[in-house]
């Protein structure tokens, strides 16, 4: 049973991850590239002034804020639909954790919050998360509530475009990798971009066993 479960999900991964390439593909070439800057403070230095909180807006056009989801750990991750190679990484990532978490997985909430709300509308950003996996929530917002959110969490972010390009055709420089939220809404760990998901997944089972989870 375990086998054909992991079949599976890499089955279902290798249908998100063409899902994305065929979309990422269809964007004019100057729009495809892509800088991660990951964050350099250690995951577990919580004595960095990050406040993570937001309030923003769903895919499904509703209010969201960081206090809906008290009681459960929030895995957040920010980036943009149009981004080749990190933010697919990071969600694929994302969904395996869940997969590895097995029945732990109901205490953890995972988001996917957009850092290019002008392009990445509640609509493209719902097909988006959801090609990877349902129980990701995308969120999006005003450009000021969006970079109030980023500021939150300390993640840095950038527009990059060419000169002379059409106001459309751009890229993000942004904060590569996630951040877990324990239940209380404080910042427990961050996991910088490319940590292996075994890693990830020990860390947030070892922060459940901590509070009874």
């Amino acid at each position: 049973m375990a086998r054909n479960h992991n079949r599976a999900l890499t089955i279902a991964c290798a249908v998100a991850l063409a899902v994305v390439l065929a979309f990422v593909l269809a964007l004019p070439a100057s729009a495809q590239s892509h800088t991660a800057l990951d964050a350099q403070e250690t995951p577990e230095q919580a004595d960095v002034p990050v406040r993570p909180r937001y309030l923003l807006m769903g895919t499904n056009g509703r209010s969201v804020m960081s206090d809906d989801f008290r009681g459960r750990f929030q895995l957040v991750a920010f980036g943009f639909v149009s981004c080749p190679d990190v933010c697919p990484t990071t969600l694929l990532e994302m969904s395996h954790v869940l997969a590895a978490l097995g029945p732990r997985a109901q205490h953890l909430q995972p988001l996917f919050i957009t850092i290019d709300p002008q392009r990445d509308t509640a609509q493209v950003l719902g097909a988006y998360t959801q090609a990877f996996n349902e129980r990701i929530i995308g969120l999006t917002g005003s450009p000021e509530l969006v970079r109030r959110a980023a500021n939150n969490f300390r993640v840095r972010f950038d527009k990059v475009q060419e000169p002379g390009a059409n106001p459309d055709v751009y890229t993000m420089d942004h904060t590569a990798g996630m951040f877990l939220l324990g239940p209380d809404g404080t910042l427990v760990a961050r996991f910088g971009y490319g940590l292996p998901v075994a890693q990830i997944t020990e860390r947030i089972q070892h922060w459940m066993t901590v509070v009874g989870k």
